[in-house]
């Protein structure tokens, strides 16, 4: 079974709010001093599931996604993961990404690879959480989308059987292969690479494929992104009063909110 596993870089969801840095466009971050972008989260999951699929039915997993040179370090740990191979598109990553270009970057490089059994992508990316990508790969592909997916309840050679999520709780899915999965963070807990498969990662060749590469024009942007915002983080203040009893307390805090203005 060959399964094809997208993969996108993010800025760090878990950076602290006070040090984001906003560029001087409006629309774009900088990342502050010792943090780094990481793979998307969602996206790992896939990875994951992938390889879970593969030991019990054999095959290979190729994880590729689109993005700057730099996302050739999370290709690279996908493959210490136990990935068989990746590949790098050249384009727009991260929030300057858009769903329309990506998904035919991803597509046409897909075309290129021997029969795909199956394509699992993340549920949607942390930056952005448009969810649009998968959706768009699978038309591009044409093929079944089920998405977001909790569970992988079987997978045979010619099918799957899945548990996706809903507003309201969980729907059964079966569907023919080959066919598209958007993964969710409940489908399992992403393994870390062990010390072989990372030196062994070090040594891959993951190529780099160009629009022109691949013969495609790409579409025009499905979204202009005009400016990104984020409140102003509030500094906290704390002060205990403290007195000989609680009733003293008591009046030890009404005169301090009083002399606040709040009460």
């Amino acid at each position: 079974m060959h399964i094809v596993v997208t993969l996108k870089q993010v800025h760090d969801p878990n950076t602290p709010p006070e040090r984001l840095v906003l560029g001087a466009d409006g629309k774009s971050l900088t990342n502050p001093a010792g943090v780094s972008d990481v793979a998307n989260g969602y996206d790992v999951n896939a990875v994951e599931e992938a390889l879970k699929i593969r030991e019990a039915l054999g095959g290979s997993v190729t994880v590729l996604g689109v993005g700057g040179e730099a996302l050739k370090g999370h290709l690279r740990r996908a493959i210490a993961m136990g990935a068989d191979k990746a590949i790098h598109i050249e384009g727009a990553g991260g929030i300057d990404s858009d769903p329309a270009p990506v998904a035919t970057l991803l597509a046409a490089a897909i075309r290129t690879l021997p029969a795909v059994d199956l394509v699992l992508c993340g549920r949607q990316s942390s930056d952005t959480d448009n969810g649009q990508v998968l959706f768009r790969l699978a038309e591009q592909l044409g093929l079944s989308a089920v998405s977001p997916l909790k569970r992988m309840v079987e997978v045979a050679a010619d099918s799957v059987q899945v548990e996706r999520l809903t507003d309201d709780g969980v729907q059964r899915v079966r569907s023919a292969l080959p066919v598209l999965l958007g993964i969710s963070n409940e489908a399992n807990k992403p393994r870390s690479p062990s010390l072989k498969g990372v030196m062994g990662s070090k040594k891959a060749e993951i190529p780099t494929l160009r629009a022109a590469d691949l013969g495609v024009d790409l579409p025009a942007p499905s979204m202009v992104l005009r400016r990104v915002y984020f409140p102003e983080v509030s500094t906290a203040r704390a002060e205990i009063v403290s007195a000989a009893d609680g009733a003293a307390a008591g009046r030890a805090l009404a005169d301090r909110l009083h002399e606040e203005g709040v009460i």
